[in-house]
């Protein structure tokens, strides 16, 4: 993991947002889940639905100790399908790799861009092709939070 460490009031900012939408590791909320598929185009002729219960925790988690939320701001992550007001799941222990969407700092903001790695360069993209790529450098002061492995949206 590329981390070059800076120092900003907004550092603070994204401190707090990880200890206030940290994972609680008793957090346990099973809800019913029945087995079946939802069609989507023509509907499927009634079966036998089994209950089972689905705890959303481990089903969307898959390292808690590691894992933050962040709600999204703005429309530059909307080609892939990550809108303004979602809330993102971060893992900080996946590795980010080339392709990777990642939460990340740059000159003191915090964003969410697509990883592009090529060499020794690294750019971050937006999935909205209203933002130039964002080109980072050492006086960037850039560093990755972690690796987005989720997206919850309230309908």
């Amino acid at each position: 993991m590329l981390v070059i460490p800076i120092f900003t009031s907004k550092l603070q900012t994204v401190i707090d947002i990880m200890q206030y939408y940290s994972i609680g590791s008793t957090s346990r909320l099973s809800l019913p889940f029945l087995t079946d598929r939802v069609a989507a185009g023509f509907p499927s002729p009634a079966t036998d639905h089994e209950e089972k219960d689905l705890d959303l925790n481990e089903h969307l988690i898959e390292h808690p100790s590691s894992t933050f939320f962040i709600r999204v701001e703005g429309d530059s992550m909307e080609g892939a399908a990550i809108l303004e007001n979602d809330i993102l799941i971060v893992d900080r222990s996946i590795t980010p790799a080339h392709g990777s969407i990642v939460v990340a700092v740059v000159h003191g903001e915090i964003t969410v861009k697509r990883l592009y790695r090529e060499g020794k360069r690294i750019e971050l993209h937006a999935e909205n092709h209203c933002y130039p790529p964002l080109d980072v450098t050492h006086d960037t002061g850039f560093r990755i939070w972690g690796v987005v492995s989720g997206v919850v949206r309230k309908t």
